[in-house]
């Protein structure tokens, strides 16, 4: 591998990082702009896997306008912390496949760090994802999130 190449791997894969890191901030912070820049238009999210899981069947969400408005309904208002990990990132071109660990706390509006309140709901789930290089970044056009476990309440995460 030339010191080029390199160099191009490391950027791919801390762009590739970033995007994850986008779509977990937008999640965290209600933030329907930071989540959206995280996906391509044709964005489909698959939280089906994760879901059922935990005894609640969800559609996978499709396209961006849609998984946006989902999840910042769902996620946006609760006290929720994602945390990305174990990135690997194979980069075929413009295309990559992406493998990583989310975990996320939820606890309800305004609770979170009540250190009396124990009705919570942590999942630690499975991301595979395949990205597309949009210029100088890369965006999600299809993710699929598997829960590996969970501990709490899953009612936490109904409305």
């Amino acid at each position: 591998m030339t010191e080029s190449t390199a160099l191009s791997a490391l950027t791919d894969h801390a762009s590739i990082v970033d995007t994850l890191h986008r779509y977990a901030a937008g999640l965290d912070l209600g933030d329907a702009d930071l989540l959206a820049s995280s996906l391509t238009e044709d964005a489909t999210v698959d939280l089906g896997p994760a879901m059922r899981r935990i005894g609640y069947d969800f559609p996978p969400l499709q396209p961006r306008e849609t998984v946006v408005g989902a999840l910042i309904a769902a996620v946006g208002p609760l006290d929720s912390s994602h945390s990305i990990s174990n990135v690997r990132s194979t980069v075929d071109g413009d295309t990559a496949t992406v493998h990583a660990y989310a975990q996320a706390q939820h606890f309800k509006p305004g609770v979170g760090s009540d250190p009396t309140v124990t009705r919570h709901a942590l999942m630690m789930n499975r991301y595979t994802a395949t990205m597309v290089r949009d210029g100088a970044a890369w965006r999600i056009k299809q993710l699929d999130i598997a829960n590996a476990w969970f501990d709490g309440d899953p009612t936490m995460l109904l409305g």
